[in-house]
C-alpha cells in the first residue's frame, strides 16, 4: 500500500508555509516533505507535525545560496568547511522533527570544471555526512536531477547515483529515485525499479512532462503504484508536483488511498 507525503514547498502554496501542515492533514496525509525548514526555527516545524500527527519524511540539506542560482555544495572542492556546518544544521532540524532522511544536493557543475575533482570532493563529503548522520538513526540520501529543469546540475542518471553509493560505502547513503525526473532523462521505470529498488530510501513522483498531479501525462502512476507495492516498497512516496489549480482540489488521483494511510 503505497504511503504518500505531501511535499509542503511545491502543494498547498495557496497557505503560509507552516498552516501547510494543517491542510495537509486535513486531506488525510500523514506524512510531509518540503525543501528546507531553515526559515523557521526547529521547534515551530515540530510542533505543527506533533499538532497534525504527521510523520516529517524528508527535507533537504541547506543548499547554499538559492536565490543566487546553488543547488547544493557537496560536490563542489573548496567548500567542504561549508558543507560540514550545513550537516550540522541539518541534523539540529532532524533531530528536532524526527526526520530519518535528509537529501544531499550535489550542486551545480561549474564551466570548466574539473569533474574527477568534484567527484572526488563528493564522495569524501557524503562519507562525513554519512559518518555524522548514523549515530543519529539517519540516512543520507542522492537525488539525480533532469538536464531540463536544472541543468549543470552534477547528477543525472539512476546508474551514476547507485555507482557514487557503491564508492562511498556507507550503510546509510541511498538514492532519492524521483520518478518524474527519471522518466524525463531515461524512462523504463519499472525496470529501473526491479534494478535499483534495493538501494532506493525514497520515492518522489510528478505527472511528465509538466510536474502536475500524477493522473495525467506520460506515466501511468496507478498501476505503476501496483507494481511498486508488488516489489515489496515500505519507504514513502513523495507528492513533489505543482498542483494544476488548488491542491485540495486536485487530489482525486490520492481519493483511493486515503484511508490506507497509516
Amino acid at each position: 500500500m503505497p504511503r504518500f507525503a505531501a511535499n509542503l514547498s511545491m502543494m498547498y502554496t495557496e497557505h503560509d508555509f507552516l498552516d501547510r501542515f494543517a491542510a495537509a492533514a486535513a486531506d488525510g496525509f500523514k506524512a510531509v516533505e518540503f525543501l528546507f525548514p531553515y526559515e523557521h526555527a526547529p521547534s515551530d516545524i515540530a510542533q505543527r507535525l506533533r499538532d497534525h500527527g504527521l510523520t516529517q519524511a524528508l527535507f533537504n540539506l541547506p543548499p547554499g545560496d538559492w536565490a543566487g542560482g546553488e543547488r547544493g555544495m557537496a560536490a563542489l572542492p573548496g567548500r567542504e568547511a561549508e558543507f560540514a556546518a550545513s550537516v550540522q544544521q541539518a541534523l539540529m532540524y532532524a533531530q528536532a522533527t524526527g526526520c530519518r532522511r535528509l537529501h544531499v544536493m550535489a550542486g551545480m557543475t561549474p564551466a570548466g570544471a574539473d569533474r574527477d575533482a568534484m567527484r572526488r570532493t563528493y564522495v569524501a563529503n557524503l562519507r562525513h555526512a554519512a559518518a555524522q548522520f548514523a549515530p543519529h538513526g539517519i540516512t543520507a540520501l542522492i537525488e539525480p536531477i533532469n538536464t531540463r529543469d536544472m541543468p549543470g546540475y552534477f547528477l543525472n542518471f539512476q546508474q551514476q547515483a547507485h555507482d557514487v553509493v557503491a564508492e562511498v560505502g556507507a550503510s546509510n547513503l541511498k538514492v532519492q529515485m524521483d520518478l518524474y525526473h527519471c522518466q524525463i532523462m531515461e524512462g523504463d521505470l519499472l525496470m529501473r525499479l526491479k534494478r535499483h529498488l534495493a538501494g532506493v530510501g525514497h520515492l518522489q513522483i510528478a505527472g511528465v512532462p509538466q510536474r502536475h498531479e500524477p493522473d495525467t501525462g506520460e506515466v501511468h502512476y496507478r498501476w505503476l503504484f501496483d507494481e511498486i507495492d508488488a516489489l515489496g516498497y515500505e519507504g514513502y512516496i513523495g507528492c513533489e508536483y505543482r498542483p494544476r489549480e488548488g491542491t485540495s482540489a486536485g487530489l482525486g488521483w490520492f481519493a483511493p488511498y486515503k484511508e490506507r494511510q497509516s
